[in-house]
């Protein structure tokens, strides 16, 4: 039994001896295709707003309300079938489809059953946040959402409250839902290579488990002081009660 070593818990190890990362993260950061419960935001503009107001959500005046709030009611979410409800267009098929693809898909369904090329349509799609949920030794489990376009790992840690000293950051499992359900991938958050795994960057709906380390089964500390602590606890422990027995 020992405390929890340096190594244990400094992120991003080997930097001297990783290539350069640049490439390899454009690379492997493939684009995001939709999946079901995700929420778009949707927005047709045009030369003359009024003809494409009723393709935009009446919600979005309401300024009260919070992000999220606002992003369920004033978003067009994809159903259990991976559809969506436009007005007048009806019921359109985006599962597995990127917001580029989908932008493209709309711009020509309008031009084709509604507008004129003259009309200038300009169709504007995006994922209403990215949220995601961290559970297990971290310093804030639940649910979140971020308004940014990407994020990574460790940004998504950190707006958790990290992982704490007995979290296991060589081995953290990222549960990733895809078409045909779910799949487990495994990240070493202490290899600097981490940044070219396809994984480094989260996606929506993804869920991070941090698995706690050895350490923290056997009760031991965090630190040297700790785990002596604890030890001398114990020993203490064990001399009380040898003394208690030799006096029966």
């Amino acid at each position: 039994m020992s405390c929890i070593p340096n190594k244990e818990l400094v992120y991003l190890q080997n930097m001297e001896t990783a290539m350069d990362t640049t490439q390899v993260i454009t690379e492997s950061q493939k684009p995001y295709r939709i999946q079901i419960n995700d929420i778009l935001n949707i927005r047709v503009k045009a030369l003359d707003q009024e003809n494409v107001q009723i393709f935009n959500p009446v919600g979005e005046e309401n300024f009260g309300a919070d992000g999220e709030e606002r992003a369920y009611f004033d978003g067009f979410t994809v159903d259990l079938h991976g559809n969506i409800r436009i007005p007048v267009l009806g019921e359109i098929n985006v599962l597995g489809y990127t917001t580029e693809e989908i932008e493209q898909l709309l711009e020509k369904k309008l031009l084709e059953e509604e507008f004129k090329e003259t009309a200038n349509i300009f169709v504007s799609v995006k994922l209403t946040g990215i949220r995601y949920t961290v559970n297990g030794e971290v310093g804030s489990t639940g649910t979140q959402t971020l308004y940014q376009a990407r994020v990574n790992v460790f940004e998504a840690l950190a707006n958790a409250g990290d992982i704490s000293m007995t979290g296991n950051r060589k081995d953290v499992l990222i549960i990733r839902q895809y078409p045909q359900g779910q799949q487990i991938h495994h990240v070493n958050l202490l290899d600097a290579k981490v940044m070219q795994s396809p994984y480094y960057y989260i996606q929506p709906n993804d869920i991070i488990y941090v698995k706690p380390l050895k350490q923290k089964s056997w009760g031991t500390g965090e630190t040297g002081m700790q785990t002596i602590a604890t030890i001398i606890t114990a020993l203490s422990l064990v001399t009380t009660t040898l003394l208690l027995i030799d006096r029966i």
